[in-house]
């Protein structure tokens, strides 16, 4: 079945950087589409950056473009997230999927997530 395994969540001071990744098994990688999504207490699931299949598009969100970027290793199966300039308002659970398209509704499979908290 397919897994996916977040890590690199942790707790950083305002204006630090995070990278998160994210390891896929359980079906070929390289044929899918990745996202990242993050979940904050008592708000709805956000979606943040996604990335096609090659790595060759990619999109994000307004509340991170120039923030954070997203890519992707298909040797290793794992998609990341580079976090800089992070904000007390990015704390929340980060959860990545994986899917057919760059479109927020379009994801399939989804990690447990990892737990990102900024401090002020």
């Amino acid at each position: 079945q397919v897994q996916l395994v977040e890590s690199g969540g942790g707790l950083v001071q305002a204006g630090g950087s995070l990278r998160l990744s994210c390891a896929a098994s359980g079906r070929t990688f390289s044929n899918y589409a990745m996202g990242w999504f993050r979940q904050a207490p008592g708000k709805a699931r956000e979606f943040m950056a996604a990335i096609s299949w090659n790595g060759g598009s990619t999109y994000y969100a307004d509340s991170v473009k120039g923030r954070f970027t997203i890519s992707r290793d298909n040797a290793k199966n794992t998609v990341y997230l580079q976090m800089n300039s992070l904000k007390p308002e990015d704390t929340a659970v980060y959860y990545c999927a994986s899917g057919y398209g760059l479109g927020p509704d379009e994801y399939d499979y989804w990690g447990q997530g990892t737990q990102v908290t900024v401090s002020s």
